[in-house]
């Protein structure tokens, strides 16, 4: 082939990075306890009754899991509750959390993008995916943009073929 009609890649020879937050989700069993299943009749928190519930659950369900703890039922319950079941699994999973799987992936996002190390992208031109098959918290991408911008030359958001430019340093 002549070089007049060569294919060439200009996407990978103009030394963008194209980063994928999707990357950084980590990979793990979400798990999710309700606090009504340990309440008497699913509205009065009875301390013997919830302590023995407590010291029933089989942790080895819980292990390595992402956790959290939410309360569908419309009951008050004392915040020493969650104490005693984080008490109980926090040696065998990765994460507990309170709130909803919501609540859970913001906070795994928001660990994961503050361990992260973005120095390979020390003043380089970076591209953050836009499309992605799995779901990011929004407030990811605001998190992710405090870590990059002392740290790129540019950053751009979507696809290499139609990107929005967000900054430059």
């Amino acid at each position: 082939m002549s070089e007049e009609f060569e294919i060439r890649n200009k996407v990978a020879e103009s030394g963008l990075i194209n980063f994928d937050l999707t990357d950084l989700v980590p990979k793990g069993i979400r798990k999710g306890i309700d606090l009504k299943d340990f309440l008497f009749m699913e509205m009065i928190l009875k301390e013997k009754d919830f302590r023995e519930k407590v010291a029933a659950i089989d942790v080895e369900e819980y292990r390595d899991a992402y956790v959290y703890i939410y309360n569908s039922a419309d009951a008050i319950v004392p915040l020493w509750a969650y104490f005693l079941i984080t008490a109980k699994l926090t040696d065998v999973t990765k994460k507990i959390v309170y709130g909803d799987r919501e609540d859970l992936e913001v906070i795994l996002m928001h660990n994961a993008i503050k361990n992260h190390d973005f120095d390979e992208m020390r003043g380089k031109r970076v591209l953050v995916k836009g499309c992605s098959d799995k779901e990011i918290p929004e407030n990811s991408y605001i998190e992710l943009v405090e870590q990059l911008k002392p740290v790129v030359k540019s950053l751009m958001f979507g696809e290499a073929c139609s990107n929005v430019p967000i900054l430059k340093n």
